[in-house]
């Protein structure tokens, strides 16, 4: 698919591709539970990130490969202290097949760049989720 087909995709296909994408890296299981929790009121919150986030970004394969694309999000969820989606997200980086030492690298690298405090939280959350 050409860049200029898949910036013109129609909404519906962006959010069946988001859909299928979130799925592959987050799992079934987290995306049933985020499809049944969803209410009135974050209903159009979920379209969006399926459709922007998932349908536009990370279905960029080739571009950026998923397992870049998990570390980048890892990195940036370090910095901005989202230890609520970090542990998302580190499950999704190990099923797009980063291992628990690049894990730990990509925090200790972010640390030198977004500080010690925000690495020490996530590596927190790190050694929770990669002990199981």
């Amino acid at each position: 698919m050409s860049e200029r087909e898949s910036d013109a995709q129609a909404p519906a296909s962006r959010y069946d591709a988001g859909m299928a994408v979130r799925r592959e890296v987050l799992g079934d299981d987290h995306v049933d539970r985020a499809v049944a929790a969803t209410t009135p009121l974050d209903a159009d919150f979920q379209q969006f990130i399926t459709e922007t986030a998932w349908g536009s970004l990370w279905t960029r394969d080739d571009r950026l490969d998923r397992r870049t694309r998990s570390c980048i999000t890892i990195a940036l969820l370090v910095a901005l202290r989202a230890e609520g989606e970090l542990a998302m997200h580190l499950r999704a980086g190990l099923r797009n097949g980063l291992t628990p030492e690049e894990i730990t690298e990509v925090i200790l690298h972010t640390a030198a760049y977004a500080g010690i405090p925000a690495a020490n939280a996530a590596m927190a959350v790190a050694k929770d989720v990669l002990r199981n």
